[in-house]
């Protein structure tokens, strides 16, 4: 079987579904997101309880805000980073990285108003992740996750056989954020963001799914790399 790629827009953030012998999601989108998501699930044809893992690639407020939901919903697995997991468990709403561009700049203050109004509902974290490769084969699903701290310290890629990287924010490709694919403009590290990106394109990285905007091919990094 094939393996299959459904986007799930929950919120700001582009959460996917990766079915192929089993189920994995990435990322838990915004908060108070339940409606959109069993939505989402029927028009796919995907039962809750399908989903056995849901990796969180970072534990910034708009990818773990509906996690405790989808895992009270679906029975799934919750794996996030150990440098973040105390900010799902304890309910941490986590500033945006520094900005590492002028319209980063310009946007953090902004988006750092709508932090008093974010709401995380915690959850335990049963896979807590590490600096080694996990492999999803037990999920069905052909690829592993890789650390790609940069963006945060704790984040992690889901990498498929196939080339397919999911990425969280390691690369950005939607409006206010970006206007074209690349970079992420907030960063607690620029270097390891572009370390993290090596290695991915090492290992075979061939189209980015970022959290926030459409798929673009991994060229577009390759080349932001060489600049």
């Amino acid at each position: 079987m094939g393996v299959r790629i459904y986007p799930v827009p929950l919120g700001a953030d582009c959460c996917y579904l990766i079915q192929g012998d089993g189920v994995v999601m990435i990322d838990g989108g915004c908060f108070k997101k339940t409606k959109s998501f069993l939505a989402t699930l029927e028009k796919l044809s995907v039962r809750p309880d399908e989903i056995k893992l849901v990796v969180l690639t970072h534990g910034h407020w708009d990818h773990i805000g509906s996690a405790k939901i989808i895992k009270d919903i679906t029975g799934a697995r919750v794996a996030l980073h150990r440098e973040e997991k105390d900010w799902l468990e304890k309910s941490l709403k986590q500033p945006l990285p520094p900005a590492v561009t002028a319209w980063g700049q310009l946007l953090a203050g902004i988006l750092t108003t709508f932090l008093p109004w974010v709401d995380i509902q915690a959850t335990e974290v049963d896979t807590v992740l590490g600096d080694r490769a996990f492999p999803l084969a037990e999920y069905g699903i052909p690829g592993k996750i890789l650390p790609t701290p940069g963006h945060s310290s704790g984040s992690v890629s889901v990498l498929l056989e196939t080339g397919d990287a999911f990425v969280g924010d390691l690369a950005m490709n939607a409006f206010p954020l970006n206007l074209r694919p690349g970079f992420p403009i907030f960063a607690e590290d620029i270097r390891q963001v572009r370390e993290s990106w090596t290695l991915l394109l090492g290992e075979g990285a061939k189209m980015v799914y970022p959290a926030h905007g459409r798929p673009f091919p991994a060229d577009v990094i390759r080349k932001a790399l060489r600049s």
